[in-house]
C-alpha cells in the first residue's frame, strides 16, 4: 500500500486506536490488497463485498475475524476515504450467538492450583480473581496492587479502549502475590519475562493457562479469557449487581457485560419460579 498505508496508520493513530487495532486493521488491508493485487483505493464496492463473502464462504474464517476485516474496511473506505454510501456499503453484522461454556467453580479451582510454579499460579489467580484481560494482567506493575485494608483493588491503566479502572483484589490473590514478591522481587513489571525489564508475553500467559488445564485434567478450554468470563458469571451467581460487574470488567455498556454472564444449571435449579411463589408452591 505504500504511502496509502502510512496515511491509514496515521489516520488511525489520530483517532486514538490502540496498537492492537492498528495491527489488525493493517493486516486486513494487506489481505484484500494481496487478493486483488491492486491498490485498495481502486477497488469497487462489489469487489470489497465479494472479498468479504470469500472470507466467510471459502476461507471460513471465524465470526470475530470477519468482523475485524469488515470494521477495517469501513474505517478505510467509509471514514478515511469518505466514500458515499452509493459507492461503499457493507451489510451490518451482528454478534456471534455461540458462547463458550462457563467454567464452574470447582474446575476453576483445579486450574488455579494445578501449576506448581508460584509465578504461574499468581498470574492465573489474579486473572480470575480480578476479572482481567490477558493484555491487562501481563502489563501490571507492583504499584498497581493497592492492598491497604480500606482499598483492596487492582488498578488497570489503559485497558481496552484506553480506559483506566479499578477492579477487585481478592485476599487469596494478595497472599499469593506477597509470597511471589518475596521470592522473585519484581521491579518494573509484576510478571516479567526472561528479560526482567520487559513484561511477560501474552502468548506465554496463554500457554501457562493451557498447561494448567492439562495438568488439572480439564482439557483445553477457550483460552485464558475463560477465567475472566468465569469471574463475571460467578459474581452474578453470588448476587452481585450487574453494574458492579460492569465496572470491574471495564465495559462501556451493560449489554456487553450481560453477554459475559451465564447462570449455571445448578444455580438455576435453586431459583424459584415466581409462579410457585405466587401460588405458595414449595
Amino acid at each position: 500500500m505504500g504511502a496509502l498505508r502510512d496515511q491509514f496508520l496515521q489516520y488511525m493513530r489520530l483517532k486514538g486506536f490502540s496498537p492492537k487495532t492498528l495491527e489488525s486493521y493493517e493486516r486486513a488491508m494487506r489481505d484484500i490488497t494481496r487478493h486483488y493485487r491492486v491498490s485498495p483505493d481502486t477497488l469497487s464496492n462489489a469487489q470489497i463485498q465479494a472479498h468479504v463473502d470469500q472470507l466467510i464462504q471459502v476461507r471460513k474464517l471465524a465470526w470475530c475475524t470477519v468482523n475485524v476485516h469488515v470494521s477495517a474496511y469501513r474505517c478505510f473506505y467509509g471514514e478515511m476515504l469518505k466514500r458515499p454510501t452509493a459507492e461503499f456499503s457493507l451489510p451490518p453484522r451482528g454478534r456471534a450467538k455461540k458462547r463458550p461454556r462457563v467454567l464452574d467453580r470447582e474446575t476453576v479451582r483445579k486450574i488455579l492450583v494445578a501449576d506448581r510454579n508460584l509465578k504461574h499460579r499468581a498470574l492465573l489467580t489474579l486473572t480470575y480473581g480480578s476479572g482481567l484481560r490477558v493484555s491487562e494482567v501481563v502489563r501490571l506493575k507492583p504499584c498497581h496492587i493497592e492492598s491497604a485494608a480500606d482499598r483492596m483493588v487492582v488498578r488497570v491503566e489503559q485497558g481496552k479502549g484506553r480506559k483506566d479502572r479499578y477492579t477487585l483484589l481478592s485476599r487469596h490473590s494478595l497472599e499469593l502475590l506477597r509470597t511471589y514478591w518475596k521470592k522473585y522481587r519484581p521491579t518494573d513489571w509484576l510478571f516479567f519475562g526472561f528479560d526482567r525489564s520487559k513484561p511477560i508475553d501474552k502468548g506465554t500467559a496463554q500457554r501457562i493457562y493451557y498447561a494448567a488445564c492439562k495438568t488439572a485434567g480439564v482439557g483445553k478450554r477457550a483460552g485464558i479469557h475463560s477465567l475472566r468470563h468465569a469471574f463475571a458469571t460467578h459474581l452474578l451467581e453470588q448476587g452481585t449487581d450487574l453494574l458492579v460487574i460492569k465496572r470491574c470488567l471495564g465495559h462501556s455498556s451493560l449489554t456487553t457485560t450481560a453477554q459475559y454472564c451465564h447462570l449455571s444449571a445448578e444455580h438455576l435449579r435453586k431459583v424459584q419460579s415466581p409462579a410457585d411463589t405466587l401460588f405458595g408452591v414449595q
